[in-house]
């Protein structure tokens, strides 16, 4: 008997997916705890309807952070910090703070876990850091921190 899962059975398939089990599963198991509908018109077009919204989502979410990128790639932010003798910073420059300045700045959420840097940025200088911004996309930004008094 095919069917379509209500949600996650373990040795039988994921939420979504039309399966073909036993009858006797299905009957004695599967429809009484509500874990499963029969795979009949009405239940083919959901699943069928479910998945075009599901791939509707991801292309549209991929061509937004395809446009975020744009916008950000080889782009150069600046950001200012009080640093001791030697040009060491108190403190460092974190990812938040990137995150921060990238929302404020360009105004695209940014969070703060998906910002890859080489290294903690501790000292004056440019650095380059990554933004992941959807899944095989990401944009190259370069991190430029100055002292304070140079504003």
């Amino acid at each position: 008997m095919k069917v379509v899962l209500l949600q996650d059975i373990k040795g039988t398939g994921k939420k979504g997916e039309l399966v073909n089990v036993s009858d006797g599963y299905a009957r004695n198991f599967l429809f009484p705890r509500k874990l499963a509908r029969e795979a009949d018109a009405q239940a083919m077009n959901e699943l069928k309807n479910a998945e075009q919204s599901k791939q509707f989502k991801i292309e549209t979410e991929t061509a937004q952070a395809k446009e975020y990128a744009a916008k950000l790639n080889d782009q150069t932010l600046v950001m200012y910090g009080k640093a001791g003798k030697g040009g060491k910073l108190f403190g460092s420059v974190t990812s938040k703070e990137i995150a921060a300045e990238v929302q404020k700045k360009y105004g695209i959420p940014v969070d703060k876990r998906k910002i890859v840097l080489d290294g903690d940025i501790k000292a004056f200088g440019t650095y380059q850091c990554e933004v992941k911004l959807y899944n095989g996309v990401s944009a190259k930004l370069k991190v430029m921190v100055t002292d304070e008094e140079s504003k």
